[in-house]
């Protein structure tokens, strides 16, 4: 019997074209790195990037975002090449969204709902899935006038206006009781998380921070011998993870949580709070980098705002430069690897003691890194437990 192909049923992957504004606010290279990191989202989603366009305006039109000479570019480009998806690099607004997908015609998504959509996709646990899900609602519910624009094709009609009004009135209430729902879900859930962490006991906590992609889950499966998810994805992992790790004779617990990015939307910031209550209950930070990527700097400045704003930026850090196998120097050129003595006298070393340089993939430098954490961890346990004579 001759073996059945399934080239032809195989899901294409949607053809999307990036859209960024640079203001008088940003720098060029700024809003380059911002798409590029758009990209990867869009990959991350499962889609393919054409094309991406630009275009430099004191402030974004309030009808179309871009001007009307750019988006007559970008029409022209999706329509001559088939384009599925238009991703622009910031919010839009409601009135923005309807106005360009009646120019387009097709799929139009802004940044905060393409995070949204890989989050509704990566999440796991009842946590993660109403969170989520409680953000989606939560954007949708001003954007509800956008699914009945068929009505507007009716005007005149007798009695066509006020059903499509009671019909947006009616969609909005249940999204009201729906987001009051999952919100009660979400205290619940919290509360059982809440006994979940008393229940511990007097371990020390140790968590896992930085921007996303930059190898925390790598750093977690490594020092606990676990097996946490991971790959070179955006948010690979939305659900904290906790395990139980010892160092020498000293136990400690360690959770990894989901990865921080700049532009994240603000309700799905506040949807996942609770999931980020062990980063405020945590007796010591590790702070996570990516030294291999060309824009760490700007990425450890977006943890440190973010740390800021969940009331955790003056707890116990330690600075984890992860990845130096694939370090490169700002000029791009051809270099002689760093040793580990001279990454720690550089300014990176400097500036953000305590710190250490490792490559979790490689496994260099990780004892290092461990006897750092030990220090860090018998330190606290031995102030706070000083009649512990069980350790050490």
């Amino acid at each position: 019997m001759p073996r059945q192909e399934y080239f032809d049923t195989a899901i294409k992957p949607e053809r999307a074209v990036l859209v960024g504004v640079i203001t008088p606010d940003e720098k060029e290279a700024q809003v380059r790195e911002y798409l590029e990191e758009l990209e990867f989202l869009v990959d991350t989603a499962g889609g393919i990037t054409e094309k991406t366009f630009t275009q430099k305006m004191t402030h974004t039109d309030r009808s179309t975002f871009v001007g009307k000479g750019k988006l007559e570019e970008i029409q022209a480009y999706v329509k001559s090449e088939e384009i599925d998806i238009v991703v622009f690099d910031d919010e839009l607004s409601p009135s923005q969204i309807r106005n360009i997908e009646n120019e387009l015609q097709v799929k139009i998504l802004d940044r905060s709902n393409l995070i949204l959509d890989i989050f509704a996709s990566r999440a796991q646990t009842a946590q993660a899935k109403t969170q989520v899900e409680l953000a989606q609602l939560q954007y949708l519910l001003p954007r509800l006038t956008r699914m009945w624009t068929h009505l507007e094709r009716q005007k005149g009609g007798i009695g066509m206006r006020g059903p499509g009004e009671s019909q947006i009135e009616s969609d909005r209430r249940m999204i009201q009781t729906k987001i009051s729902l999952l919100k009660e879900k979400l205290k619940q859930i919290d509360k059982q998380n809440e006994t979940q962490r008393k229940n511990r006991g007097q371990l020390i906590r140790v968590a896992l921070v930085g921007y996303t992609n930059v190898g925390k889950s790598t750093i977690m499966n490594m020092i606990s011998k676990s097996d946490v998810f991971a790959e070179n994805k955006l948010f690979a992992t939305l659900d904290t993870t906790v395990r139980k790790v010892v160092i020498d004779n000293l136990p400690f617990l360690m959770s990894d949580t989901v990865g921080f990015i700049r532009k994240l939307p603000h309700h799905l910031v506040e949807c996942f709070k609770s999931t980020l209550d062990e980063v405020r209950e945590a007796d010591i930070l590790i702070h996570v980098v990516d030294v291999s990527h060309p824009n760490f700097e700007d990425q450890i400045n977006t943890v440190n705002e973010t740390l800021k704003d969940l009331g955790a930026a003056d707890k116990e850090t330690i600075t984890v430069f992860n990845k130096i196998d694939a370090w490169r120097p700002e000029s791009g050129e051809e270099a002689p690897v760093l040793t580990i003595e001279e990454f720690k006298n550089s300014w990176m070393g400097k500036h953000n003691s305590p710190a250490v340089f490792i490559s979790a993939l490689n496994k260099e430098n990780v004892e290092e890194f461990k006897q750092l954490v030990y220090d860090k961890a018998k330190a606290i346990h031995t102030a706070r437990y000083p009649y512990d004579n069980l350790l050490y």
